[in-house]
């Protein structure tokens, strides 16, 4: 088990990949081939399950690109189960203390350092035809996120940074502006200042910075400021964008408008 996009972000690289929110093997084999470092199975705010993930896992074998999960919350059954399936690094949603950023960290380490199941049967270790070489390197491969979406996350920032093992911090922008009143409006000034924080304080620690950034300036704009994880698309959202830029396309071409 080795983890490209882990050495790349230790040292100091740039990274791009996308949300597979479709539920779709086929998506995912498809983006699997575009070049992205990663790309990410959201389990947060897709229907999809812990089957569902690993078939999408499947989908992606033979390709480059690193599969990440995003956890539906911040539980230890369901990172667990993440992680048996395969993925290689885990974004936890809703972390707002340090305590519950050590907890996210703990259930996806073996023990001594965490408290995951052990067991050498899933895909993760082969089916058993890996269990020794995938349970003493995963610990060190598997890379931790933790989502900071609420103004008390940020309160809570320095000591969220404390936690040994924590390897990077997302922020999501949309969560972030809804915690302070201003709902699906993360361009906000109040949200904006919250982000100035968070990003300054990141940076200035031993841990990566992501967030979503679907924009070329956006991106350009994230990576300039030290950003090396970035979320620049979702596969649905992708499909909509090219659904309705080809209706456009030949609405006009017929002259019906």
């Amino acid at each position: 088990m080795q983890n490209i996009v882990k050495k790349k972000l230790r040292n100091g690289e740039k990274t791009i990949g996308g949300f597979l929110q479709t539920l779709s093997p086929v998506a995912a084999e498809i983006l699997s081939q575009c070049g992205f470092d990663w790309l990410i199975v959201d389990l947060e705010h897709a229907p999809g399950d812990f089957a569902n993930l690993q078939a999408q896992l499947q989908a992606m074998n033979g390709s480059d690109v690193i599969p990440f999960a995003r956890a539906p919350w911040n539980d230890e059954v369901a990172i667990k189960r993440i992680l048996d399936t395969g993925v290689m690094g885990v974004l936890i949603p809703y972390v707002n203390t340090g305590e519950e950023a050590e907890a996210a960290v703990a259930a996806c380490k073996y023990p001594p350092r965490g408290v995951r199941g052990v067991a050498g049967s899933p895909r993760a270790a082969g089916y058993t035809g890996n269990a020794m070489p995938y349970l003493t390197s995963a610990n060190a491969e598997t890379i931790v996120i933790v989502a900071v979406e609420t103004t008390e996350a940020v309160e809570n920032l320095d000591e969220i940074l404390r936690v040994q093992d924590l390897d990077g911090v997302f922020i999501g922008p949309m969560d972030l502006a809804s915690s302070m009143g201003h709902l699906g409006n993360p361009g906000h000034p109040d949200a904006q200042e919250q982000i100035a924080i968070i990003e300054e304080k990141v940076l200035a620690s031993d841990k990566f910075l992501g967030t979503v950034a679907t924009t070329k300036d956006k991106a350009r704009s994230c990576f300039d400021k030290g950003y090396q994880w970035l979320v620049v698309m979702q596969d649905g959202a992708a499909l909509l964008n090219a659904g309705q830029a080809k209706v456009a396309e030949f609405r006009d071409t017929d002259g019906k408008g």
